[in-house]
């Protein structure tokens, strides 16, 4: 079922005394001659309609069937797979390891659709990974990612296939891309993810996601509209050791070239200067927050991850400083790690942050104030100063990795 709503002021009723004005939370209604006139940024809320003491505003809800929609249709898990110069992105595999298991649950096939242009072995990796099925859309157009042309390829495909699952890594192109999907395909999506699973009563996708600053758990399901559409963060999901003799099919599909027309143009891809390593490949982080002072103090970080051969991290505190750039943010707003260590030096461990790295292997936590929330979470805390333990400690690794 579908939901319509319109909402109307009746002027032979309003008396102009504007307690709408004032319920209105989006500054939505405005007064032309002692009348209340709905304004185009309402969200039809209802906010205005009990304030009203004359009756004078009607909210109207109505249900109407979707067209040509059965969700009995729909079966099949779907991953949408990121790739770069036919490199696909780690996050894929781990979103088939994951779908593989909801595939299996839900009896059904596990496939992968793969944009892009001269893409090499990248379909064949993917079955490699768990992909019963690889749905490959071949085009010069799509060689570099854009949003207009990759939303209408994924959103044809879901409309001639109807898979009943689609999920997507939380990465900077897939929280461009699925957005737009989902208001093609008219679906939901859950963002985010950290955990999907399938419920056995009704065969829902259950997608659980942080909420409220990561102070709580939500559990979301679409029980009426197909796809179920989620993204799941890099490092949270387990690919699966990839077996060289699996099989599969790929199918190659034609897709119509207006769909890859687009107002926007590719200029080049730069890379960012500071950092050589990706944070979310690193098996090694050092990470810094407000208590390091100032952005000189990164330096003092950087040392330490080349001796030990790790990546720099950072708070979101010290990136909304300025002090480092955002592609180092470990967190809920920033980026997922997984590493095998995380040094955690002068971060006070706000539940932001530690959304972002507490499956981390071990936790090594320096912070001169002893009841910082991150020695909760650490596995070793060093209460100290960090501009003496650091570079001790830099000197101290320094030795045993060379």
């Amino acid at each position: 079922m579908g939901h319509v709503s319109s909402i109307e002021v009746l002027e032979d009723r309003c008396v102009g005394c504007t307690l709408c004005v004032k319920a209105c939370l989006y500054d939505a209604i405005e007064m032309v001659d002692g009348v209340a006139v709905i304004k185009d940024n309402c969200t039809l809320c209802g906010a205005c309609v009990e304030p009203c003491k004359f009756d004078a505003i009607i909210l109207r809800k109505e249900h109407r069937e979707e067209e040509g929609v059965d969700i009995g249709d729909f079966k099949g898990v779907w991953v949408v797979a990121e790739q770069r110069n036919g490199e696909v992105h780690d996050v894929s595999y781990e979103l088939l390891g994951r779908g593989r298991d909801l595939a299996n649950a839900r009896g059904a096939a596990l496939g992968a659709v793969l944009l892009g242009s001269k893409l090499g072995d990248a379909a064949g990796a993917l079955i490699e990974h768990g992909a019963d099925v690889v749905y490959v859309v071949d085009d010069p157009a799509l060689e570099h990612y854009l949003d207009e042309p990759y939303a209408n390829a994924v959103a044809a495909l879901i409309q001639k296939h109807k898979p009943e699952i689609v999920l997507t890594g939380a990465t900077a192109v897939g929280r461009s891309l699925i957005p737009r999907v989902a208001i093609q395909v008219r679906a939901g999506l859950t963002a985010d993810c950290t955990a999907l699973d399938i419920d056995d009563e009704k065969g829902l996708l259950l997608q659980t996601r942080p909420a409220f600053g990561g102070n709580i758990m939500a559990t979301i399901v679409c029980p009426n509209h197909r796809p179920q559409m989620a993204t799941v963060r890099h490092k949270v999901m387990t690919a699966l050791e990839p077996d060289p003799a699996r099989e599969g099919e790929i199918v190659l599909e034609k897709l119509p070239t207006k769909l890859f027309e687009t107002k926007t143009e590719f200029v080049e891809f730069v890379k960012d200067a500071t950092s050589t390593i990706n944070i979310a490949d690193a098996d090694i982080i050092v990470s810094g927050g407000r208590g390091l002072g100032g952005p000189e103090n990164f330096e003092m970080l950087k040392s330490l991850a080349d001796a030990v051969g790790g990546a720099v991290g950072a708070s979101r505190a010290a990136v909304d400083a300025g002090w480092i750039p955002y592609s180092h943010q470990v967190g809920q707003t920033g980026k997922t790690v997984q590493p095998k260590l995380y040094i955690a030096c002068g971060i006070s461990g706000a539940v932001q942050h530690l959304a972002g790295m507490q499956s981390s292997d071990v936790i090594v936590a320096i912070n001169k104030d002893p009841d910082a929330p991150i020695f909760k979470m650490a596995t070793y805390g060093v209460v100290g100063d960090v501009f003496e333990v650091v570079p001790a400690l830099t000197k101290k690794l320094a030795a045993e990795f060379s």
